[in-house]
């Protein structure tokens, strides 16, 4: 049965009336019109579709409306601020680490998350938070480049 779930999303209120399995990715995407979190394989292995709750970069394909109810949900749109990029998006171009862009969304939230819990990793601790997010263009090198990057 469809009922009201609230919760913030990159600090604007979202309501919408859905079911609660509803996955918190077509919620973004559909009712809040947020296009960064992408979906890829829908079974929360690609990483595409990652976003931050309450910290923590998680599958949005696979989180439950009802399990972020009043939680506070960042996606790739809300890391900058106004016109200006977030430091992760910036040593994304400046490295130029997106082929396809795919993967992009994942692996800047995932970074990002990494960066609020270690601001200084190590390239092995860079690689090892991305093991999870997949990129076939093999944008790899690239991509830990730019996290390095925002890091320093």
């Amino acid at each position: 049965m469809a009922r009201q779930f609230v919760l913030q999303a990159n600090g604007s209120r979202l309501a919408v009336e859905t079911e609660a399995d509803t996955p918190l990715l077509y919620v973004l995407r559909n009712d809040a019109g947020l296009s960064g979190p992408k979906f890829g394989c829908g079974l929360g292995q690609c990483g595409a579709c990652t976003v931050i709750v309450n910290g923590g970069a998680v599958r949005s394909c696979m989180t439950p409306i009802a399990s972020v109810e009043n939680d506070e949900v960042t996606t790739l749109e809300g890391l900058g601020a106004g016109s200006s990029l977030h430091k992760l998006q910036q040593a994304f171009l400046d490295e130029q680490a997106a082929q396809c862009g795919y993967c992009t969304n994942g692996m800047i939230m995932t970074a990002k998350a990494l960066l609020d819990r270690n601001p200084h990793p190590r390239d092995d601790e860079i690689k090892q938070a991305l093991v999870d997010n997949l990129c076939r263009c093999g944008s790899h090198l690239r991509i830990v480049r730019a996290v390095r990057r925002a890091a320093s």
